[in-house]
């Protein structure tokens, strides 16, 4: 299997915490892999630095062999990859149909001065029907196109959040907690969601998720963090039988998946 992103000795300081500690790991094409620990562990800075939303103070970040340690979120978005949020983050007054048209278009449009992005701007506004549809149809969402978003159920509303990345066709999408909030039936339909994001749509995902049965479930390798440094990567199975992992994390009692 081919690497889709490599992350290599990643660290990152601030002040005298040491939020991430040398975290290196590999996506491979056609996983998902999962990225758990407790509270405080650094899954969140991991992110953060992967996406641009912070620099790291050392270490780097290929996609696809490029390497864009460093680059803002924009440049990090313009290739490829995509995050989204543990909390909802919809258009509220909007209906769900606008909500993805916006997420479309919001992924085409930059800072339009040109004539050429005005011809790109129209141009994405043509498309963005079309993919608004297929969208709908790959989530389960089309019978609710016409509802505002803050009447949608919160699990259909988390779902949303996810079609809102699904639809600026990401090559690598990191989900933060998606089953956070939900109940057991909206766990197992988020986790189909997962699922069928790598094997219908062919993107990769990194997921960050406390939820140990949808883990276990739906990740091909997991990494696991405890104080910003890596303690063990491996299958769910080698995972769960990995002494510092029970020992930092999981405990004793944890059922097997």
């Amino acid at each position: 299997m081919s690497a889709v992103l490599e992350v290599q000795a990643l660290s990152r300081q601030f002040g005298g915490v040491r939020a991430l500690d040398s975290v290196s790991f590999e996506l491979n094409r056609g996983e998902v892999f999962g990225v758990i620990g407790p509270n405080g562990a650094g899954k969140t800075t991991l992110f953060n630095a992967i996406t641009g939303a912070i620099r790291p103070s050392s270490g780097t970040v290929r996609l696809q062999g490029e390497d864009i340690t460093g680059l803002t979120m924009d440049a990090v978005a313009r290739r490829g990859i995509i995050r989204t949020y543990q909390a909802t983050t919809v258009f509220r007054r909007e209906t769900v149909f606008e909500n993805l048209r916006r997420g479309f278009l919001f992924s085409h449009i930059s800072r339009p001065s040109t004539l050429l992005a005005r011809m790109r701007i129209s141009d994405a506004r043509e498309q963005a029907g079309k993919r608004v549809d297929e969208v709908l149809g790959f989530t389960g969402l089309v019978p609710f196109a016409a509802t505002r978003a803050g009447d949608l159920p919160y699990g259909m509303q988390k779902i949303l959040g996810v079609a809102m990345a699904v639809v600026a066709r990401p090559r690598l999408l990191l989900m933060d907690e998606p089953a956070a909030g939900l109940n057991p039936s909206e766990t197992n339909a988020m986790a189909d969601l997962v699922l069928g994001l790598r094997d219908r749509l062919s993107i990769d995902v990194v997921l960050v998720e406390h939820d140990m049965s949808m883990v276990m479930r739906i990740c091909d390798r997991i990494l696991v963090l405890n104080y910003g440094r890596p303690i063990c990567t491996g299958t769910p199975e080698q995972v769960q039988n990995d002494a510092s992992v029970i020992d930092a994390y999981l405990g004793a009692d944890f059922e097997h998946a």
